[in-house]
């Protein structure tokens, strides 16, 4: 039987402040880009932090779902958890997209209403939007035209946690919010080549092309396109002032309200890294939407502000890769770039 909220359980409404002192918050996908940083950020909060790994419960089976909630009794639910990637996981895996990003929402949501949960915020993404949405992008424009065929799987799972939570807010008087936050990069990000995001990819591509000197990198598209870059330090400021200050049923966009074109991005990761040679634009490859900027108004109105320049985070992001690779990985490409060359000139 889910739980009715009383009367004085039902959620804020406007502006009024929703404190996290001394609630039990659980951030769900604690280890990916997101959620390992809203675990830093919440630290500084005077709130009991709860994590669960997926070897303990995975979040696509309701009934670990379940059984794990109840026991633990979070009163805030932060729902960073998801299957994510780019392009070419996107169109390579979309069972698993849709699959277990409706999952996710669905298990969680529902079982967050059964237990009584205070508050409960939902992640959606910048890519949710119509491929051809009039720019800059603003909140009443989802759902109002198709969808970008790249990551249409993805994007129908995360509209369906959105409405999930409208539902549960008018049925049941949940208090249920969502963010929109635009393309993400920082620490912890999946530098993998063919899953990760564009900046994660990209500057993991000019590093191994610096250290083995190539001398061109391709780059999928024509480099036209237009994107806007949050690092993940700032959104997580931002998700932060929107469960202390927001109770509104209308999802709010995240954005540094600026864009830059994939060509612009790819020469200033290009410098970023240190790498010296051609970018190679692969035209016969998808470029995605055209732009993808949000209008960030509603966010902004609350008080908050990104602080972290492209560039700043670009450097930031590039030195926390390096930080993770193994203690020996730059060494190992230089040694067999020295092998080769000592190979080649003995023919």
């Amino acid at each position: 039987m889910i739980a009715t909220m009383d009367e004085d359980r039902r959620p804020f409404r406007g502006n009024e402040i929703f404190s996290l002192t001394g609630k039990r918050v659980w951030v769900a996908g604690h280890r990916g880009m997101v959620g390992s940083a809203l675990v830093r950020r919440l630290r500084e909060e005077a709130c009991d932090l709860l994590t669960v790994t997926r070897q303990t419960v995975d979040l696509r089976r309701q009934a670990e779902v379940e059984s794990w909630m109840r026991a633990s009794r979070p009163d805030v639910v932060l729902i960073a958890a998801a299957t994510v990637g780019g392009i070419h996981a996107n169109r390579s895996r979309p069972a698993e997209f849709i699959y277990d990003n409706l999952a996710i929402a669905l298990n969680i949501v529902h079982t967050a209403c059964e237990i009584g949960v205070k508050k409960l915020l939902f992640l959606g993404s910048s890519c949710i939007y119509p491929k051809y949405c009039a720019q800059p992008m603003t909140e009443d424009r989802l759902l109002s035209g198709p969808l970008e065929p790249t990551n249409q799987w993805y994007a129908i799972a995360k509209l369906a946690g959105l409405m999930m939570g409208k539902a549960y807010r008018a049925q049941h008087g949940m208090d249920c919010i969502a963010a929109l936050p635009t393309n993400l990069y920082g620490p912890y990000d999946n530098f993998d080549l063919q899953q990760g995001h564009v900046i994660a990819a990209l500057l993991r591509k000019l590093h191994e092309a610096k250290l083995k000197g190539d001398g061109a990198v391709e780059i999928w598209g024509t480099g036209r396109p237009k994107r806007e870059f949050l690092h993940v330090d700032d959104l997580v400021d931002a998700l932060v002032r929107l469960v202390t200050h927001y109770s509104g049923d209308e999802p709010v966009n995240i954005g540094s309200g600026q864009e830059v074109s994939i060509a612009e991005l790819a020469d200033l990761a290009s410098r970023v890294v240190g790498y010296r040679g051609r970018l190679a634009y692969n035209t016969s490859m998808p470029d995605g939407s055209p732009r993808k900027l949000l209008d960030v108004t509603r966010m902004t109105e609350l008080g908050w502000q990104p602080r972290i320049p492209l560039f700043e985070g670009l450097q930031h992001a590039y030195a926390c890769y390096r930080k993770r690779l193994p203690p020996n990985a730059e060494t190992d490409i230089a040694a067999e770039l020295h092998w080769r060359g000592a190979d080649l000139s003995e023919a």
